[in-house]
C-alpha cells in the first residue's frame, strides 16, 4: 500500500505514524536506534505489505495490467487504491478526510528531525505539497505515476500503467472495494502494534 493507507493504517501517534511510513525507507537504516513504538509501526507496515501482496482481489487488479507493465502493477496500484480510499474515505472512517490529514502531517512533522534523510526529504515534500491534495484527483494520479517513471534507473513504459487503469477503472474499484475492508480487519485483529501500551 502507498502512504495514505500505511498512515490510515497506523495508531494515531507520531511514532506509530513514524513506524509505519519507514517500512518505505528502511534499506541502510539501523532500527534499532529506534523506540519499540516505531518498531513496531515498521513491523505493522510490513503485516499490511503481506497480506495486500497475496489478497486475491488485488492479484486479480494487477493482472489487468499489460504484460510489459505487470511488474509495476503493484506500484500502480498502490497510488491509485490511495485514491480510491479517499473517494470511498467515508465507507471506513467518521473521521473526516480533512481532518485525518491535518492530524497525520501534525504528527509527521514532530519525527521530521529523527527520520532518515530519504524520509525526511520526502515526507517533508508530502506535506508541504499536499500530496493528498492531488491524489484525490484523477489526474493527480497520473502525475504521481509519471514522477515515479522518472525515478526509475532503466528504460521503462511505467507512466503508461496510466493507461491500464484507465481502461479497468470499474474492476479495479471493485476489487479495492472487496479487498480493504479485508485489510481493515486483519490489521485490527492481528496488528504488531495491539501489544504496544506506549
Amino acid at each position: 500500500m502507498n502512504y495514505l493507507a500505511h498512515l490510515f493504517l497506523a495508531r494515531p501517534t507520531a511514532d506509530s505514524h513514524f513506524g509505519n511510513l519507514l517500512g518505505d525507507f528502511r534499506r541502510g537504516v539501523d532500527i534499532s536506534r529506534f523506540g519499540n513504538a516505531v518498531q513496531l509501526g515498521l513491523k505493522n507496515h510490513y503485516e499490511v505489505d503481506r497480506f495486500t501482496d497475496s489478497h486475491t482481489s488485488v492479484l486479480a487488479a494487477k493482472a489487468l495490467f499489460h504484460e510489459s507493465r505487470r511488474r509495476f502493477a503493484p506500484v500502480a496500484l498502490d497510488i491509485y487504491f490511495d485514491h480510491l480510499l479517499i473517494k470511498h474515505w467515508t465507507l471506513f472512517t467518521t473521521q473526516s478526510f480533512d481532518d485525518f490529514r491535518e492530524q497525520s502531517f501534525s504528527l509527521l512533522e514532530r519525527r521530521l528531525p529523527t527520520m532518515p534523510r530519504t524520509m525526511q526529504h520526502s515526507v517533508g515534500h508530502m506535506i508541504t505539497h499536499d500530496w493528498f491534495e492531488d491524489y484525490a484527483k484523477e489526474e493527480g494520479i497520473a502525475k504521481a505515476i509519471s514522477v515515479v517513471a522518472k525515478r526509475i534507473r532503466f528504460p521503462n513504459t511505467f507512466h503508461l500503467a496510466v493507461d491500464d487503469i484507465n481502461a479497468n477503472q470499474d474492476e479495479i474499484e471493485k476489487r479495492f472495494l472487496g479487498f480493504f475492508p479485508d485489510l481493515i480487519k486483519h490489521i485490527k485483529n492481528n496488528s504488531p502494534e495491539n501489544i504496544c501500551r506506549c
